[in-house]
């Protein structure tokens, strides 16, 4: 029996009392009406020039398609995720705790997506994914990545999407129907953040230099995918914007990348604990804005 073992014991009996059912308790039906998508401050464009040009009707509808874009690479990293996870658990005894969690997580993570499937179509008419080269990587990553670089790569996701929904679901500017679905999402990711910081810390435990320092690359450079994809450049496209310029002032925005490290910390202290915060890692999360 693995050490996660009682741990997934507990999340199951944590899921059994707490999980959520968007379909019943989300109104699909509700107007959206013309609040924010996500709290200003996490716009990609927010204390750049450019945000200062925007109308308070422009900022309103951009924040309104990154957040369908955030939550469409929400939905592409969950079908990685789901694959990783059906592959660890394929020769696990069906009675074990660990592997009818993992089916847990699977299934709430189908909820999840077809939730953010459902708010994007109601935020914005039009459909936001990756772009080719990340979907591409992401095909290979879900087919060869096991143990603590799965794990860790899973958490690195969750922990980053995690602490903006936290702000935007306290939010009284951001939509109430985003403001439901990003709490329905923290509740149940909270769980799953805990199994899978037990399965990196078990599992990399063993790991001899070379391994420990190919994970940890690895690991950094999907986190810097997962990151570069969020906010897709046809948001600036479609919703009237210089792309060019908006995309040059976005990778350059101190303020969202502040935001970014700081709100990691706890997750770049974790890689560090765990041995996974090498100096070639490091290089590469401070590219992405994350340390």
């Amino acid at each position: 029996m693995h050490d996660t073992d009682d741990t997934a014991r507990r999340l199951l009996a944590s899921a059994a009392q707490l999980s959520r059912d968007p379909e019943t308790e989300i109104d699909w039906d509700a107007p959206v009406g013309d609040d924010y998508g996500l709290s200003p401050e996490w716009s990609t464009l927010y204390a750049t020039p450019y945000w200062d040009e925007l109308s308070e009707a422009q900022r309103r509808e951009l924040t309104r398609h990154e957040a369908a874009s955030v939550a469409s690479t929400g939905i592409w990293f969950e079908l990685i995720l789901q694959q990783m996870i059906l592959r660890d658990v394929y020769d696990e005894s069906p009675a074990s705790a660990e592997f009818q969690w993992a089916l847990t997580e699977i299934a709430d993570e189908c909820r999840h997506s077809i939730m953010f499937a459902k708010a994007c179509s109601r935020m914005v008419d039009t459909h936001y994914r990756p772009g080719l080269l990340a979907r591409e990587l992401g095909r290979g990553f879900k087919t060869v990545a096991t143990g603590a670089t799965a794990y860790a790569a899973i958490l690195v996701a969750e922990e980053v999407l995690d602490v903006m929904q936290r702000d935007w679901m306290r939010d009284r500017r951001v939509a109430p129907l985003v403001r439901t679905v990003n709490h329905i999402h923290v509740v149940e990711e909270s769980r799953h953040m805990v199994f899978a910081r037990e399965e990196t810390r078990e599992r990399i435990a063993a790991a001899g230099p070379v391994r420990r320092w190919i994970s940890a690359l690895v690991i950094a450079l999907a986190a810097d995918m997962i990151v570069s994809s969020m906010v897709s450049p046809a948001v600036y496209r479609n919703v009237g914007l210089d792309v060019g310029k908006a995309v040059t002032l976005a990778r350059g925005n101190q303020h969202h990348r502040s935001l970014l490290r700081t709100s990691c910390s706890n997750l770049m202290d974790f890689l560090a604990e765990v041995g996974l915060l090498t100096p070639a890692a490091r290089r590469v999360y401070r590219r992405t804005g994350l340390l």
